[in-house]
């Protein structure tokens, strides 16, 4: 238990970092406002006036998870980087992302599929897929990338880079490193994108 686990008028803020924590340690059936509350050094009822229940924690923790990875994501996309270079850091960021906080991805993407989700959980949820979806649009406009639907080609990254983060987390990649892998599942995709551009111009638009 902390003496001082958080500045005054802070303690929702404290309380979502002290779950998270709890979360990759201990998994959703770990999590306890009674908990947090003692881990805080707080009355049991203190969490109550910030979420009513288990439920609205949990929601709460998939909205500031999703927030996180986004501006994660956001940052590496607007790097001063190639196009290509600023679509392998997004994959990283991603990637790293999910290795750090597997449970934490695992509730907010369950959490966003409920049928009772938020609006803004849907929307906030969705904000990463766009900015790889601008990421493949910028691509084909530039010439580096060939034509074809950017939602379909930013779901089809997703899904190979979700998978190599899932392996990776779960220990399933049989030694190989996951900053190989994750190479690798860039430059497929990236080559794959850009099948029938030619070698010249693709590189010279990916420079840009």
């Amino acid at each position: 238990m902390t003496d001082q686990p958080y500045h005054h008028g802070k303690l929702r803020e404290a309380l979502l970092e002290r779950a998270m924590e709890t979360l990759e340690t201990s998994g959703v059936e770990g999590l306890s406002l009674r908990q947090l509350a003692r881990d805080l050094n707080v009355s049991h009822a203190a969490p109550a006036k910030h979420f009513r229940d288990k439920q609205a924690l949990i929601d709460a923790l998939a909205l500031a998870g999703f927030g996180i990875m986004n501006q994660r994501i956001r940052d590496a996309s607007q790097a001063p980087e190639s196009l290509q270079g600023r679509f392998v850091g997004v994959a990283k960021a991603y990637v790293d992302f999910a290795l750090t906080r597997p449970a934490l991805l695992s509730v907010m993407y369950s959490t966003k599929h409920q049928s009772d989700s938020t609006d803004e959980l849907r929307s906030i949820g969705e904000q990463g897929m766009l900015v790889a979806l601008a990421l493949i649009s910028e691509g084909q406009d530039s010439g580096a990338l060939a034509q074809g639907d950017p939602g379909t080609l930013a779901m089809v990254c997703f899904s190979g880079l979700h998978g190599t983060a899932m392996l990776a987390a779960g220990k399933h990649l049989e030694g190989t490193s996951t900053e190989a892998i994750a190479k690798a599942v860039t430059d497929t995709l990236w080559a794959g994108m850009a099948a029938g551009v030619p070698a010249a111009q693709a590189e010279e638009a990916a420079k840009s």
